[in-house]
């Protein structure tokens, strides 16, 4: 089975960069997008559909904001739209499909641009790892894809040093990220890979792309009952219709 994770910063505008195409080629089971900024009827869900994907959307209240999507080639048993919690929900950042062997997740947690935001930000991590706590007793098997804007070592930042008082990479930050996989969680891209210079998200600002100064703050964190399904995962610098790129994991299922 394989899963990419996408933040595609806009799903129209990624769309009108080849996005679709690039869908076709890189042909996951599944795909889980983040900040899709659009309801799904502003969306061209045709193409979507001709590429051979169900689709499943939770958006922001607040238009062309936020929200999250899952597309599939194959239906899922259950369809799981947010938390149920208010605060975390309004925002559109939650949504999951459950499938016989997995359930996979998209999640898009709040970025802290400023004050409040980062107050916004630790509410929302503090309810969500309780709400993961609970939710791994009924779905061991769970794969929480998506846009976690934290860096967790620094290995993952081109600038640790300069970064360490900037929300993404705080120490509670930090802190926070060790805790969830302490919790029962596998980063899976370092499972496969501990080399430096891998990132999934760079400024626009001061070609930073072009010069790799990056960030890697997307994650596919694979339940630890899933650890021995793990066949491989890579991050898919080369897709540039966001500023953020697509990672993938694969699992195996006897």
């Amino acid at each position: 089975m394989k899963i990419i994770s996408y933040n595609v910063n806009g799903i129209r505008a990624a769309m009108r960069k080849g996005f679709i195409e690039w869908l076709q080629q890189a042909d996951p089971d599944v795909i889980c997008i983040q900040e899709t900024k659009a309801n799904k009827d502003q969306v061209e869900l045709e193409l979507i559909e001709a590429a051979g994907y169900h689709h499943y959307w939770f958006s922001a209240e607040k238009k062309g904001y936020s929200g999250v999507a899952i597309f599939s080639k194959v239906k899922p048993n259950h369809i799981e739209y947010g938390t149920g919690i208010p605060h975390m929900d309004f925002e559109g950042r939650n949504i999951r499909l459950d499938f016989d062997n997995v359930s996979v997740m998209s999640l898009y947690l709040p970025s802290g641009s400023n004050i409040a935001r980062i107050a916004h930000k630790f509410k929302f991590m503090d309810d969500f790892l309780e709400y993961v706590n609970q939710l791994k007793k009924e779905i061991p098997n769970l794969v929480i894809c998506g846009d976690y804007n934290i860096c967790h070592e620094a290995i993952d930042i081109h600038d640790p040093v300069r970064n360490k008082k900037v929300s993404g990479f705080l120490p509670e930050e930090r802190d926070w990220i060790a805790r969830f996989m302490e919790s029962g969680f596998i980063d899976s891209f370092r499972y496969f890979n501990k080399d430096p210079h891998h990132y999934t998200w760079w400024s626009y600002r001061a070609n930073s792309r072009a010069n790799n100064k990056g960030w890697r703050i997307d994650y596919n964190m694979v339940s630890q009952p899933l650890q021995e399904n793990l066949k491989r995962a890579v991050i898919l610098s080369e897709a540039k219709h966001s500023d953020h790129c697509p990672h993938t994991v694969e699992l195996v299922f006897s």
